[in-house]
């Protein structure tokens, strides 16, 4: 508990700091806020404030604060990635071109069914790919097309703007309504290539 009003900002941010750095996933505004009692004296300006001067204090760390879709989470910076990724001996996971493509497709024409997919393709969209992107929870169904068998329509979830580090869609290289799969795969893979690089501390 904080003990007053005049020591809150002094202890705020390496409260907030020993939170994010144990969480096991990105922290909104709203769940850090959850942490403390009315007595601590804490509102969301503050965590808002806190949280604006940690992004600038670790500018010239080795790991960085971000924000993403679901909240806030502390990072490897990218810069050192070549160091870091010594401890471990297996490679990031490879994606295959399928699975790009299809993932590419959900992500920029959603929602989207898999026929529509798979018109774009000119390829059936194997339901392992499907089963794949979705146990990722980088898809999920979010609604049924008012059509004849009414398949479902894909969308990407949150968990995917998360491993990305995107706070929206909005983030992503604007593609228009370019229908060049040539175009929309390599954006993403390239998406892929650097978020498998970064390692959370």
């Amino acid at each position: 508990m904080l003990e007053s009003a005049h020591m809150k900002k002094e202890k705020l941010q390496p409260i907030l700091e020993a939170i994010l750095i144990s969480a096991d996933k990105p922290l909104s505004v709203e769940k850090l806020l959850g942490f403390f009692q009315t007595e601590d004296l804490v509102n969301r300006d503050d965590i808002k404030i806190a949280l604006a001067e940690l992004v600038d204090g670790y500018s010239n760390n080795g790991f960085e604060l971000i924000e993403t879709a679901s909240g806030f989470r502390f990072q490897t910076r990218e810069d050192y990635k070549q160091w870091v990724t010594q401890h471990w001996d297996e490679k990031p996971s490879k994606y295959s071109r399928a699975l790009l493509e299809t993932l590419a497709l959900v992500v920029y024409k959603q929602p989207i069914t898999r026929a529509e997919i798979e018109d774009v393709r000119g390829v059936a969209v194997s339901s392992y790919i499907i089963k794949t992107l979705q146990e990722r929870e980088w898809i999920r169904v979010v609604g049924h097309k008012d059509v004849p068998g009414r398949p479902a329509l894909l969308g990407t979830t949150r968990q995917f703007l998360d491993y990305f580090n995107l706070k929206s869609l909005d983030e992503m290289p604007s593609l228009g309504e370019v229908q060049d799969i040539d175009k929309l795969y390599p954006e993403l893979a390239l998406k892929v290539e650097e978020a498998e690089k970064q390692i959370e501390p």
